[in-house]
């Protein structure tokens, strides 16, 4: 599972770069774009489960965190608005993982968050963006988040 949440994005190469590298807001249409990653991510790995004779677990797992890591625990979020166990548990991971890192790097359209601001944030989402139980046992441990991140130089801009 952790190898396949390195590709929970892998839809975004069907995005413009003027869109994913835009440096400020993006308009509701190109948001609009932008959502489109899961589907896109879904549908690529759909293509690579054909040339595979049988099940295949990894693929299984990339399947279920492309398409399904922007779905939030209260049916929020896309693109199916799915809510609660209806969420992969593997996309649930990855998107607290997703956020992590995502408010804790420098980006085009902003600068990077404090540990102490990230938590706090995916606090707030608990229950509502995440996982309740998953967001419990990830606050316990966002230390040694920290650690990982900091060996990581998230400090980059990534998309």
């Amino acid at each position: 599972m952790c190898s396949g949440a390195r590709h929970h994005d892998i839809g975004k190469i069907g995005i413009p770069a003027s869109i994913l590298l835009k440096p400020g807001k993006l308009t509701p249409a190109e948001y609009e774009i932008v959502k489109l990653h899961t589907s896109i991510g879904r549908d690529i790995v759909n293509s690579a489960r054909q040339l595979h004779d049988g099940p295949n677990e990894f693929l299984d797992y990339v399947w279920e965190i492309a398409y399904c890591h922007h779905e939030k625990w209260d049916g929020s979020g896309y693109p199916q608005g799915l809510s609660g166990d209806n969420i992969p548990v593997s996309a649930r991971l990855t998107a607290l993982a997703d956020v992590y890192d995502a408010l804790l790097s420098r980006r085009i359209y902003k600068d990077a968050y404090s540990h102490q601001e990230a938590i706090r944030l995916i606090a707030e989402g608990r229950a509502g963006h995440f996982d309740p139980d998953l967001t419990d046992i990830f606050l316990s441990v966002a230390h040694d988040f920290f650690a990982i991140a900091l060996i990581g130089n998230v400090d980059r801009r990534a998309v």
